[in-house]
């Protein structure tokens, strides 16, 4: 289907207005509620400064910058923008050309007035790229939802969990997919078969003993010859497949993983001393640290390196990979995230999820 253009009202891209003395964590606040992929940096006139994206963001975090980071440091400052009386033809024609999404409308004073988007096809181009979905685990933790059933099949917003995974490659164009299997394993594969209702394409990988998150790869059906995906099939999120392949091809990296920001505020107050001497004092400090988000970008290469009939996880994979010189990377994303690994992980998915289209994913707005 060809790809539309609309220009929207006001009231749909205000929300994407903000300074640039913002925090880069406002920004992301706004990319999630309006689903725009795009912050418009202006001045109080509303003139428009630069523009951000999920990119200049990732870009920022790897570069050092964090959430306290303001936008006028991350910021794209000279952006395409179109006027009130360009032609939709030519701009569609230019965004193709560019491969960008939004385009701001501004007047003769470069104020902001409204946005073209390039929607996504309804049918995205395929890619021949397999995806990989880990769903072999007992979900011991998730007792007793997991008592007559695997993690894979547990309900999350009215349907099942991997379910979702699955319809999301679907969406971004991946067809071509491989379920790990072990733990009531048949009821898996009963329920998805070849994955033909879903229109893409699901074989098995079963394993007869725990062989963890790196070590079931070795049991692919067919070696992939190009990158691949592996996602644990207990994870939700709502970055984008696509552009963490992406990212892994254009770094030439051996093993990329999909990493996120976690805040833990202590509730107490933080004492340094040196002998008897309070030397410092910081109250409910927050604790910053990058973990794994549970989904990875992997060469073909790597399969070499993973040990066969051996329990093996992602972060004893990557580990190897580092000591040995091979390129592996984080890939930052700020995107709604759950890992349903227990009961109350489970309980904060179905509470008030976000409304999906029929067939759509499980976070995409109507």
């Amino acid at each position: 289907m060809k790809p539309s253009i609309r220009k929207l009202k006001k009231g749909d891209w205000h929300g994407a207005l903000l300074p640039p003395g913002a925090p880069v964590q406002k920004a992301i606040r706004s990319l999630n509620e309006t689903c725009l992929h795009l912050v418009l940096v202006v001045d109080p006139k509303g003139k428009l400064l630069g523009t951000v994206t999920d990119g200049d963001i990732r870009r920022g975090l790897l570069r050092g910058h964090n959430l306290e980071t303001s936008l006028g440091k991350i910021m794209h400052r000279k952006p395409w923008v179109a006027r009130p009386h360009h032609d939709a033809a030519r701009i569609l024609k230019m965004m193709m050309l560019r491969e960008i999404q939004q385009v701001p409308v501004v007047d003769a004073g470069r104020r902001v007035i409204g946005l073209h988007i390039l929607e996504k096809m309804v049918s995205p181009q395929k890619r021949q790229n397999l995806l990989v979905i880990m769903a072999g685990g007992e979900g011991r933790r998730l007792y007793p939802y997991t008592q007559d059933r695997p993690k894979a099949l547990v309900p999350v917003a009215g349907r099942p969990l991997v379910e979702h995974i699955v319809v999301k490659a679907r969406e971004e164009g991946f067809h071509q997919l491989v379920i790990a299997v072990r733990h009531f394993g048949g009821m898996i594969e009963d329920y998805f078969q070849d994955g033909s209702k879903w229109a893409v394409q699901i074989k098995y990988c079963r394993e007869k003993k725990p062989l963890g998150t790196a070590g079931a790869i070795r049991l692919l059906p067919k070696p992939p010859k190009q990158p691949f995906l592996v996602t644990n099939g207990d994870v939700l999120a709502d970055f984008s497949y696509g552009g963490l392949l992406d990212f892994h091809i254009s770094k030439g990296a051996m093993a990329t993983m999909a990493v996120r920001l976690f805040e833990w505020q202590n509730p107490f107050g933080v004492i340094q001393t040196k002998g008897f001497a309070i030397t410092s004092f910081e109250e409910k400090p927050v604790i910053r640290s990058q973990i794994n988000a549970g989904v990875y970008a992997l060469s073909p290469e790597v399969l070499r390196h993973v040990p066969a009939n051996r329990s093996w996880d992602m972060p004893e994979l990557f580990e190897a990979l580092r000591k040995k010189g091979l390129p592996t990377l984080a890939f930052p994303i700020h995107e709604r995230w759950f890992d349903i690994g227990r009961p109350e992980d489970l309980a904060a998915a179905n509470q008030k999820p976000a409304p999906a289209k029929k067939g759509g994913s499980y976070f995409k707005k109507p």
